[in-house]
């Protein structure tokens, strides 16, 4: 089996996102590669656009990426204002390779994220993933309601 490798970005990805590199910094289609882990295993991110793509890699302050060999299998990435809150999204594994830690792999790298690391407070939504995120240490919050706004 070819060995699973995590990569930590640069705050916005600029490699990822505008050169498409991937592990030994070597042009690998990175942002195709991320547009097909969400198109075949995040119901929630499908349909994003390239510049969709650049444009939320551009505004995240923390991005991990696994690769096995030269094919993107997770990725996840946070917003925080480093002091009160954070926000993980798009935290997805490819499902072929989901129950073998890669997915606590990359929540890990994102919570460890110097960034991240002393924030209050770490938010996320999930559909499926409660129970798994529940396992690293989050829980529903008491009294608190998520509100969404649709355009």
């Amino acid at each position: 089996m070819v060995a699973i490798r995590l990569i930590k970005h640069a705050s916005g990805a600029p490699g990822l996102r505008l050169l498409g590199l991937g592990p030994g910094l070597k042009p690998s289609r990175g942002l195709l590669k991320l547009s097909r882990l969400f198109e075949k295993h995040a119901f929630w991110a499908q349909g994003r656009s390239n510049k969709q793509l650049k444009q939320l890699l551009s505004a995240s302050n923390v991005v991990v990426s696994l690769w096995r060999g030269s094919r993107m299998v997770g990725f996840g990435r946070a917003t925080t204002d480093g002091i009160s809150r954070a926000v993980l999204w798009d935290v997805v594994v490819a499902g072929d390779l989901q129950g073998h830690g890669l997915g606590r792999q990359v929540v890990e790298a994102l919570l460890e994220d110097p960034k991240i690391c002393n924030v209050e407070k770490v938010y996320l939504m999930t559909t499926f993933g409660a129970s798994f995120y529940r396992q690293m240490g989050f829980e529903e919050p008491e009294g608190q309601k998520l509100l969404v706004r649709k355009v």
